[in-house]
């Protein structure tokens, strides 16, 4: 067995390897990204280069990796966040050996060039978020959606944030095929005010979670007479599959299941001074698993197994966080509800036909 081992060394190292990264995939799965935004007294001047201090104390995300889950981007991404009494600031980072864009129209689809876009759910309902989109040439896509797409929704191109600032500045030369890139960082401030929450005219949201998404689109790319263009297939002429990278995996090739999204928590900590340890709330693991029962309804996969007992449709459930959750379905002429008890706060939390999730206390 010894010699077994010796001579066979390096294949061993390499199973353990992959194994070892199974492991990580398989125990994030369930656990969306997390990151704690510290709060900033300094001016920060959106010009694209992020020089303050506030920046250089603050954090960055860990790396974006694929939207499902299971490769490596070819270029790395992350992001920084701050916020203050009025805005809401984010400084992304994009490495990019060959920076290009050519999209000059507002709210036009920037996402057909490489880009980097903000998903935003204030109230982490799953119903009411904000998509924005941003290229190397500053243009900007901002929209709210009244819910996702697999429930039917209504896209609001309509809606502005007003007041928003951003700033691109470019790590090397812009379309220009003849050198190589370093990348580009795009530098946002969103005032507050531009989003709809729970808390209205008092919306800054001081020791509470948003939900958040982040993605990076982009593109092989052909160049023609000196210009990029989005790289397509020689047999058929159709465009090539666009990358997704994601800051917390979605595990499908779907950004618009926001139930999936990471986690911000708004510290009123000075950024640079006590740092703060952030925990997802107990409810919200009890909730990724009516959305895992949703999922399965809706997409009638089948999987879950639904029993019938005394008028009432329920599932076994499981053990969650060392306690029993079993979940009920009620079935109506106009959709259904799947619901259960919090064995934690006590709370019925519930998700309805649309997707929109409740909590509501039972004191």
């Amino acid at each position: 067995m010894k010699e077994f081992a010796e001579k066979h060394r390096d294949l061993i190292s390499f199973i353990l390897f992959f194994l070892y990264i199974g492991c990580i995939l398989l125990a994030s799965q369930t656990t969306p990204k997390t990151y704690v935004a510290y709060k900033t007294s300094e001016v920060i001047n959106i010009d694209g280069e992020a020089n303050e201090s506030s920046w250089e104390k603050a954090a960055w995300t860990d790396l974006f990796i694929d939207i499902e889950g299971v490769k490596k981007p070819k270029y790395d991404t992350q992001v920084k966040m701050l916020w203050d009494d009025k805005n809401f600031y984010f400084f992304a980072r994009l490495k990019e050996p060959h920076v290009w864009g050519d999209i000059t129209e507002h709210d036009a689809v920037i996402f057909h060039n490489n880009d980097f876009e903000i998903f935003l759910d204030p109230e982490a309902d799953v119903h009411g978020y904000y998509e924005l989109e941003w290229n190397v040439l500053n243009t900007l896509w901002d929209q709210y959606l009244t819910a996702p797409y697999r429930a039917g929704n209504e896209t609001l191109n309509g809606w502005e944030a007003l007041g928003l600032k951003s700033a691109v500045a470019v790590q090397g030369t812009l379309n220009d095929p003849s050198d190589i890139d370093q990348g580009w960082t795009l530098e946002i401030a969103i005032p507050f005010r531009d989003f709809r929450t729970e808390y209205y005219e008092n919306n800054v949201p001081k020791n509470k979670f948003w939900r958040l998404g982040f993605s990076r689109v982009n593109w092989d790319f052909d160049i023609t007479d000196g210009k990029y263009s989005r790289k397509k297939d020689p047999k058929t002429g159709k465009l090539l599959h666009e990358y997704n990278w994601v800051w917390s995996p979605q595990y499908v090739i779907n950004m618009h299941e926001p139930e999936r999204w990471g986690y911000v928590y708004f510290t009123e900590n000075e950024v640079g001074g006590e740092p703060y340890k952030f925990v997802i709330p107990e409810d919200e693991h009890v909730k990724w698993y009516l959305y895992e029962l949703y999922r399965d309804l809706i997409h009638q996969k089948g999987k879950v197994k639904w029993e019938t007992a005394h008028g009432e449709i329920f599932t076994d459930g499981k053990e969650i966080l060392g306690k029993k959750v079993r979940p009920v379905l009620e079935k109506y002429k106009t959709g259904f509800v799947i619901w259960a008890q919090s064995p934690f706060t006590k709370k019925t939390l519930a998700v309805d036909s649309s997707g929109k999730f409740r909590a509501i206390s039972m004191k």
